[in-house]
């Protein structure tokens, strides 16, 4: 994996217990625009699929995580702090 790049990856989740879950990416703060609209409920993307999972209202599955459905449209992740170094690199971009 490559942490040098200035874009989000292909796909990414909230959830710890998934295989896309990146907790540096995720440190960072990633944003999604979904469809031209900011949306903050996003659990799980993915650019090349089209599509996000939302939390729906505020239901749980049995195991106690939120309930969600999927939105199919144009995502458009971004970094929300840019300007934020990798790991290891600190100090550089901090500047005023």
């Amino acid at each position: 994996m490559a942490k040098d790049s200035d874009s989000p990856p292909d796909r990414l989740s909230l959830d710890p217990r998934s295989e896309f879950y990146d907790e540096a990416l995720l440190s960072r703060g990633v944003g999604i625009k979904f469809n031209g609209q900011e949306k903050t409920s996003v659990i799980e993307y993915s650019i090349s699929e089209g599509w996000i999972r939302v939390a729906a209202g505020r239901s749980l599955d049995r195991y106690g995580q939120p309930m969600t459905i999927k939105l199919k449209g144009i995502v458009e992740p971004y970094f929300e702090d840019p300007s934020q170094t990798p790991e290891g690199e600190e100090g550089v971009a901090s500047e005023g």
